[in-house]
């Protein structure tokens, strides 16, 4: 890729934030945990302008070695998650391109282990914080473990892994104060990132809502990296991972994030057990963007920048094959906490590519991993296991369960039976593909990674109008988080690079005057087309199917109406919950009883999809009096979803000042259901409130 090679090694190509580092006093260098003086701190030494990562890297090694091991039990990041078991099958056999198992045969079964999760909050921190959700599969391949640990952004912050601590550091809570706490609206986050022009694109995506999924099965999966196929003959090709969902794209709006968290902290997760226990098992297909050297020497960006994606407009995605999550873990510690993951786990058929993020994580993950399970034999931990013979020559340490038998302990040696013990396969076994490495070892950025907007500016225009206000609105939440004034300016100034619209929206909100656009390295390109894959709300469901129906009830609702509600969502493949004034069993008006599942104290409208308000007219005059029944109808209205109103609801509507439009359906007799379930098809109505 001779076309993506610098030609400058200008200090505008070392990296962001250097500007901020010239003439440093001697006492205020920045050094190695040792004293070491460093002359560069944004880029980790690397083989010639886009090679590989050395290991002789000690500033590397030093930083990364201290930040893998800042906190235990926990993890650093990605704390909170949450996992389920599961199969992988193959769809498209594609031999042709990689060797690796799982896609050797049309048909193929590969057990496989998903953890998703939240980066930056603790353990104990709420599922709907505005925030990237990693998407972590271990699949159990007949040739070893391979982890695809990725999130649901298909780009990231920074490019080179030596920024990695600085990052986390920023984003965490402040050590001055211990908080906010699974939160990115502070100083030290957007101090970090408006210096950090690299992080623009990964920044538009993390305000848009791709940060509050409605569900993990709801929201999309990313390898973020290239990584290469190796198929049998050696020959190798890129690669981009995806997993597609086939529920479809959904999120929540960001007031209705904050109050889910406060009616239930553990909303993903419950939502995730709960549809895996009823039989609604939720499906991803895994799909691929191959492409080989001619492509990434003529695409617009370069390949090994994570920073970048290559649209799917520019190179679709082909499906392979299919996720499906089927078993809930039996043990949340003994599986979610101990599983470990690590982009190392490669099997034969994939390789990696000198992306300087990849390069680092892959060096990263087991330091990681033997801070958090406390020995080097954590792969023996059942979770971790591969479920093909494991043969090697590594012996003891803590938790050491393998009997290993016999006097050899050494390879070569002739005294562990007729076949010597396990010996290196020279045929099947994993080799790593040959490539040629040249050039001077120097730390800087690579010039075709110097563009830091046109991405971002990509991605904005991509959004659908309602899309886009909800990404004005959390920059200007955020920033308005943000104490230093001057912080709030450099991130407007970055904007300004992204598109003026989007910076002069923001400081309207923020009521500040717009400020001169930062410099840019490269300028930003107008002329990328929108990408109608980046937008959530057109990428969503066709039914309502998967989702939850909230049915409002009091003594003396409709038999025959709720009956009819709830028959035909269950039938388009819904969840009906019924709320009513109090958690005992309500009197219907045409005989009998249903027990409620939520009272409407605990069990407001944002943990459902879409509303119906089916109460007696003695109940709706009742619940008009109530303020949580109020919030249950205005919350809806104001989240725009689609509202199912009986004939006596109408009281306890006007009560919660909500004026009925489009987005609301009379459910005057039994035969509307059916067309009650065919609006809810559309989840939300969004002209009632762009801003909401």
């Amino acid at each position: 890729m001779a076309s993506k090679r610098p030609t400058s090694t200008t200090p505008d190509h070392r990296g962001a934030g250097d500007e901020l580092h010239q003439g440093v006093k001697r006492g205020e260098r920045l050094t190695t945990a040792t004293g070491t003086p460093l002359g560069d701190g944004q880029n980790s030494l690397k083989v010639g302008d886009r090679g590989p990562t050395l290991l002789e890297d000690f500033a590397f090694r030093d930083k990364m070695f201290h930040f893998d091991h800042e906190r235990i039990p926990e993890r650093v990041v990605h704390a909170r998650g949450y996992s389920a078991h599961g199969t992988l099958e193959c769809l498209d056999a594609i031999p042709d391109l990689t060797r690796a198992a799982p896609f050797q045969r049309k048909g193929k079964e590969t057990e496989a282990f998903v953890r998703f999760s939240t980066v930056a909050g603790n353990l104990g921190s709420a599922d709907l914080a505005r925030d990237v959700r990693g998407f972590a599969v271990k699949m159990y391949t007949d040739e070893g473990n391979w982890d695809l640990v990725g999130n649901n952004i298909p780009v990231f912050f920074i490019q080179d892994a030596t920024k990695f601590p600085d990052l986390v550091h920023a984003v965490k809570e402040e050590q001055d104060r211990g908080w906010p706490q699974a939160q990115s609206a502070h100083d030290t986050f957007w101090d970090f990132v408006s210096l950090m022009p690299e992080s623009t694109h990964m920044l538009l995506w993390q305000m848009s809502d791709r940060t509050i999924p409605r569900s993990f099965r709801f929201m999309e999966g990313f390898g973020v990296h290239t990584y290469r196929f190796v198929n049998a003959d050696g020959d190798d090709t890129f690669v981009k991972f995806h997993w597609k969902p086939r529920q479809g794209l959904q999120s929540v709006v960001w007031n209705e994030a904050l109050k889910i968290n406060g009616a239930d902290p553990d909303f993903h997760r419950r939502d995730l057990f709960a549809a895996i226990e009823s039989g609604d098992f939720p499906q991803w297909d895994l799909g691929v963007q191959v492409f080989d050297e001619a492509f990434a020497d003529d695409f617009d960006f370069d390949v090994l920048d994570s920073t970048k994606l290559i649209p799917e407009e520019v190179l679709p995605v082909r499906v392979i094959a299919r996720l499906t999550l089927d078993r809930v873990v039996d043990n949340m510690f003994a599986e979610n906490e101990q599983v470990a993951f690590g982009t190392h786990n490669v099997i034969p058929g994939i390789d990696f590519t000198n992306d300087p993020l990849l390069q680092g994580r892959n060096f990263s993950y087991l330091d990681t991993q033997l801070k958090r399970l406390g020995s080097t034999n954590f792969t023996q931990l059942p979770v971790n296991a591969p479920r093909c013979p494991v043969r090697h020559f590594q012996r003891d340490g803590h938790m050491q369960t393998d009997p290993q038998l016999g006097r050899g302990t050494y390879e070569p040696n002739s005294l562990t039976g007729d076949d010597r013990g396990p010996r290196a396969d020279v045929v099947h076994g994993y080799q790593s593909i040959a490539r040629e490495e040249q050039g001077p070892t120097r730390r800087l950025r690579a010039e075709s990674f110097a563009d830091h907007y046109s991405q971002a500016r990509q991605f904005f225009i991509s959004q659908t109008d309602v899309e886009q206000q909800h990404v004005v609105s959390a920059f200007a939440f955020e920033l308005a988080k943000v104490e230093d004034p001057r912080i709030r300016t450099r991130v407007l100034a970055n904007l300004r690079n992204v598109h003026d619209d989007l910076a002069q929206s923001v400081a309207d909100e923020l009521a500040m005057p717009l400020p001169d656009a930062a410099e840019a390295v490269v300028a930003t390109r107008t002329d990328l087309p929108a990408s109608a894959a980046l937008s959530i709300q057109l990428n969503g469901p066709d039914s309502f199917a998967g989702r939850k129906l909230g049915v409002l009830v009091t003594d003396g609702s409709d038999k025959a109406l709720v009956q009819a509600v709830t028959a035909a969502f269950e039938g388009a493949g819904a969840v009906v919950e019924y709320v009513a004034p109090a958690i005992g069993p309500v009197k219907l008006k045409g005989g009998g009883t249903i027990t409620p599942h939520h009272a409407i104290d605990g069990g407001p409208s944002v943990l459902f999809d879409a509303v119906a308000l089916l109460p007696s007219a003695d109940g709706a005059a009742d619940l008009a009096g109530r303020a949580s029944a109020q919030d249950f109808v205005s919350d809806a209205f104001a989240h725009c979803k689609l509202i199912g109103t009986g004939p006596a609801a109408a009281p306890l509507v006007a009560k919660a000042g909500v004026e009925p439009d489009a987005g609301f359906l009379d459910l005057a007799t039994a035969g509307d259901a059916d067309a009650f379930v065919g609006l809810c098809a559309s989840l939300r109505f969004w002209d009632r409130d762009i801003r909401a």
